[in-house]
């Protein structure tokens, strides 16, 4: 059936189509995915399946990987095979840039080992070849039964249909301007194609559509005008986010908005690494936005509070740190063993003054001696006091209570 294309000015929508990617669903009711992607050589067969299953064990539920070349191509159905030898049934995304079409119809076993292909309009291909070998691609996906993200970008964006926005723009009575008239060509950019996938035989349940930018606002303005033209599974991200905590906040920022409208299936946060740093940060950082907004629960949350001079100490840093630390490395046992246990709250305070009451709230809750208090640590377990902590092994004794709560509180699971 022919994709319908809603008319601007709708309310936006959340995707009401299904993808299957592997085992994974996408869009509808389904929860909002964590995707990510590697940054090895793809050619580099151990490393790349190694990466994989980093970001996989972190919470990756997708996970794209460059296949840009011959040797590439070669490599993924190898990375699959080690992937499979280490249980990692991890979803894998074939990301395709200019040569696709080729790389694809001569490494069959490429096409059949990915979960998923990605390709980009704009450099699929240029002028009369554009339209053959994005036909080539999509009978493809066809053949080995693969869906497709669309994934239109700002830095890439096809120029002809620029071209063409800018040239109807140009004959308005009232021109848009530069910005609105960019963001229309990328939303006309991805619908189109997706159009034209379908009239190629891909069918509409097998489509997943991206317009990233690099500017919030404009992420958030492309996202909202798509959603409202459009009932495919949308991914979002915000392409070239940056380092450290501004490529945290501006992510936050912009898909914090669209996740809240219920725009957006799949995310990814792009960040780019400090030197030597783990690839796995930016699914932490996936995962801590869907649940600190309350969308989906991957690892028990920490609350902590900042400090003040009530608690010039640094202990309560390093617990809260270390209980942090301790409950995300213990999640890969814990889910395979437990029922529920993502849910858990644990509070780590500080001082007398919002202690205790954080910590009833939390499932288990520590309030620390501030500067001045005596030096015990009262723990509530569902909102009742249990024991008081004292001496030097404040942090192995809160642990074990940890510990314990998660094999008595949650039912394990079958086999």
């Amino acid at each position: 059936m022919t994709h319908q294309i809603f008319q601007a000015g709708a309310e936006p929508r959340r995707a009401t189509r299904q993808v299957r990617i592997g085992r994974v669903i996408v869009g509808s009711d389904a929860p909002v995915v964590v995707q990510s992607m590697t940054n090895t050589d793809t050619a580099d067969v151990l490393g790349t399946a190694i990466q994989i299953a980093e970001l996989a064990r972190a919470g990756s539920e997708l996970v794209r990987i460059t296949v840009n070349n011959e040797a590439a191509a070669k490599a993924v159905p190898h990375i699959r095979d080690r992937l499979l030898a280490l249980n990692m049934d991890v979803p894998l995304v074939g990301d395709f840039h200019y040569n696709g079409h080729k790389l694809l119809s001569d490494h069959p076993a490429c096409a059949e080992a990915l979960a998923k292909l990605r390709i980009n309009p704009g450099n699929v291909g240029a002028g009369s070849k554009r339209d053959p070998q994005f036909a080539a691609i999509v009978d493809i996906a066809c053949r080995y039964d693969k869906p497709v993200r669309i994934g239109v970008n700002w830095g890439s964006l096809d120029q002809s249909v620029l071209a063409r926005i800018m040239d109807e723009n140009a004959t308005r009575a009232e021109p848009r301007d530069a910005g609105a008239v960019m963001r229309e060509a990328l939303v006309v950019s991805a619908l189109e194609s997706a159009a034209k996938a379908e009239e190629y035989g891909l069918g509409g349940d097998r489509i997943i559509l991206s317009a990233k930018v690099s500017s919030v606002q404009d992420l958030i303005a492309v996202y909202r005008d798509l959603a409202q033209r459009c009932d495919y599974p949308l991914h979002l991200g915000l392409t070239e986010a940056g380092m450290g905590s501004k490529g945290i906040v501006a992510s936050t920022a912009a898909l914090s908005v669209l996740l809240q409208e219920g725009i957006g299936d799949t995310i990814r946060i792009s960040l780019t690494p400090e030197p030597d740093g783990s690839r796995t940060q930016e699914v932490v950082v996936a995962q801590e936005i869907l649940q600190t907004m309350g969308l989906r629960a991957f690892t028990p949350m920490v609350t902590a509070c900042p400090g003040c001079g009530r608690t010039t100490s640094t202990f309560f840093q390093e617990l809260a740190s270390g209980i942090q630390t301790y409950v995300r490395e213990q999640m890969p046992v814990w889910r395979e063993q437990y029922d529920g246990v993502e849910n858990m709250t644990l509070a780590v305070m500080g001082c007398v003054v919002n202690g205790p009451g954080e910590s009833k709230h939390a499932n288990i809750g520590i309030s620390l001696p501030g500067t001045g208090e005596s030096p015990a640590a009262p723990v509530f377990v569902d909102g009742e006091k249990t024991v008081t902590l004292r001496g030097d092994n404040i942090a192995a004794e809160f642990k074990a209570i940890v510990d314990d709560y998660v094999s008595t509180r949650y039912a394990k699971k079958a086999g």
